[in-house]
């Protein structure tokens, strides 16, 4: 069911300040075990950053096509065609969430992971 209300600008600027946070902190290379778990959410199959993109990408393209006067400009087409394919594009990055996984079997036997959704 879709929210009944949007999300503001402030939001969505936060929600991309937290991922910052996660890049600028990912580069100073801390322990694996300290990476996994930031990772996970980020990298969750049903629930991630890529299928949230993906889907976010997806209904930005439907509301263009519905809301454009056709027939379609080039630069309107484009832009549906692009947010499609990049969509596609994100979604795929889901297989990640198994990598996460395989790679917390690995080095569990030496390092404290914590269990990984």
């Amino acid at each position: 069911m879709p929210p009944t209300v949007a999300p503001s600008h402030d939001q969505v600027a936060q929600a991309t300040d937290t991922l910052a946070q996660v890049k600028d902190y990912l580069r100073t290379e801390p322990p694996v075990a300290d990476m996994l778990p930031l990772l996970a959410p980020l990298l969750d199959e049903d629930t991630g950053v890529a299928i949230l993109l993906g889907d976010i990408l997806r209904a930005a393209a439907r509301i263009v096509a519905t809301q454009s006067p056709c027939p379609y400009s080039d630069v309107v087409r484009q832009f549906i065609d692009d947010l499609r394919y990049a969509a596609w594009d994100a979604t795929d990055l889901h297989t990640l969430h198994w990598n996460i996984h395989h790679l917390s079997a690995q080095i569990t036997d030496t390092t404290d992971v914590p269990d990984l959704r």
